[in-house]
Parts: C-alpha cells; structure tokens; sequence
C-alpha cells in the first residue's frame, strides 16, 4: 500500500518514521521549507521507544506519485482548508482520507469536498511536540486510532493501514467503534484545552488552587452531557479516568493549546471549545465553564488579530 502523511508534526512525523522504519511505503506532503530541512537531514526522532534519524520521502506537490490509498491528515484544525486543497490531487477514486484532527467540525468539511465515502475517522494518542531543531520529541503515548464512521466492516485500505501499524509498532489501530473513541477524546481535550488556557498552567498548577480540582471535574460534566446528547454517552470507566488524570496533584499534563498561546500562535479554539459549547447550547445545557474557556480564547483571537500576532 502507499500512504501519504500530510503534516512531520509530533504525530504525522512519529507515526510516519515508524512506519518507513517497517518498510511501509510512506511519502510525507510537506511545505517547501519544512521539506527542504527533512529531504536535507532526515526525520529526527528522539523517543523512548528509540531514538532514530529517519529518511524519508518527501513531496511538496499532492500530485507527485499519486494516488496514493491512505491521506493522513496530521495537521492543526485551523489549518483544515489549505490542507484539503493541497491533498486534492493525490485523492483517487479507491483512496481513503484519514484525518487525525481534533474535535469534530472537520468530518462536515472534508465530506463536502471528497464525500462521506472516502473519509475514515481517526484520531491519534501520540505524546510529543517539536523540538528547536524540528526534531521529534517523543515523550510516552504511542497510539493511533481509525475506522468506519458508518459502522460497516472496515474496507481493505484500513485493514492494510492497521497491519501496517502492528508491524511499525504502533499500538491502537483498527477501531470498529471509532466515533465513540472521537467523543471519548473530544470530552477529555475539551476539559483539559478549556482549563489549561484558560487558567495558564498545567494539569497539577489548576489542582494546587482551592477550587480548580472542582472547576475541571464541572466542565468534564459539562462535556460528557454534551457527548451524551448527541448519542455518546462516555462509560463511567472512561469518566472516571479522565476525572482522574485531569485532577492529579502535580500533574505536569498540559494541553498543548498553551504552549500555542505561550508562543503567540494560532490556536484551535473554534474547534476543540466553540464547538463543544456550540453543542451544548443546542441541546439546552448548561455550559458556563465552556462558555467562560470560550470567551477568553476568543480575547486571546481578537488581541493577536490586532497586534499583528504579538501577544506579549
């Protein structure tokens, strides 16, 4: 199989060099600088799991050694338009599109532009960042998830993709209850991209405060009513470690949305809080946590706009 990986981020860059490392045919569509820096020194992985220099193939143009049969969307949200436009050419008639994007408003926009058909669901559990070098900083997670959004048997492109994974690695794979797996993570970063941005500290600052355990156990009830509301009800399993992990002591988890801040760069406000609250207002309930996360990653939009990106 050919896989085009859109994106040499944390997950599109770690995901792909495992899967070059396994003898996986993988290609990454990359801007030109971006491009120019890994056809030059390789992919750059430091991880636990290895540390690696990875060459790999790259292309500038969607075009170039197309179609290819899986697209991986490895890209930020806000990025979600000039991402379609440049993976258009490498789409053929049996490709399939697998976006690792966060949230849910993606799905209505890429099923307009190539039909609900060709797009799978996906998401990804890799723990990493960049490094000053654009090196890959791995740090721990190792998982992909992807399906059928329909519930229909996987088709085989899916299946290959999965059997590529095993052989790279890479935990997770083939989900037959992918949807359920997008709330179960949307309700998680939903909480944790509100309280992190909102309150400027990680996961262990917001439990050292009197009152910030409670503030994020509230709107992780606000989430999970929302994805409840729409058909999705999270186990109590689920909840229960989600609750846990967002309410540590000394937790150093951060949602990476404040290190975007700390940086003065875009962010996916719109499509990890706005949406969430947006839900929540449809269905009547009531979000204040959400709605107040929301509001001042909108001050955040509105002050880079008009200093020109500086926000310090």
């Amino acid at each position: 199989m050919k896989i085009l990986i859109l994106g040499a981020g944390a997950v599109g860059g770690y995901w792909g060099a495992r899967l070059t490392q396994a003898g996986i045919d993988t290609t990454f569509l990359l801007r030109e600088k971006r491009a120019a820096k890994v056809k030059a020194e390789g992919l750059v992985v430091k991880s636990p799991k290895g540390d690696a220099i990875v060459p790999v193939k790259v292309i500038t143009k969607g075009g170039d050694g197309g179609p290819y049969d899986v697209v991986v969307l490895a890209c930020k949200a806000y990025d979600l338009d000039s991402a379609m436009e440049s993976i258009a050419p490498a789409i053929g008639p049996d490709s399939t599109i697998v976006p690792m994007l966060n949230g849910h408003a993606h799905f209505a926009a890429l099923d307009k532009k190539f039909g609900a058909e060709k797009v799978a669901g996906g998401l990804a559990r890799i723990s990493g960042m960049l490094g000053p070098n654009g090196e890959i900083l791995h740090s721990g997670a190792n998982g992909v998830s992807f399906g059928e959004r329909d519930g229909k048997p996987a088709r085989a492109s899916l299946v290959a993709l999965d059997a590529a994974c095993k052989k790279a690695g890479i935990e997770g794979g083939l989900n037959p209850n992918i949807n359920q797996d997008l709330w179960d993570k949307w309700i998680m970063l939903g909480s944790i991209a509100s309280m992190c941005s909102a309150m400027r500290g990680t996961v262990g600052d917001i439990a050292a405060t009197d009152d910030g355990a409670a503030i994020m156990v509230e709107i992780l009830e606000e989430c999970r009513k929302v994805a409840t509301a729409e058909g999705f009800p999270p186990s109590d399993k689920i909840v229960g470690a989600i609750r846990a992990g967002l309410t540590t002591p000394g937790s150093k988890a951060v949602a990476s949305i404040l290190g975007d801040m700390e940086k003065g760069g875009a962010v996916e406000g719109a499509q990890i809080v706005g949406d969430m609250l947006g839900r929540a207002r449809k269905h009547g309930i009531a979000a204040p946590n959400l709605r107040f996360a929301y509001a001042h990653l909108q001050a955040y939009e509105a002050r880079r706009a008009r200093t020109g990106g500086a926000t310090k």
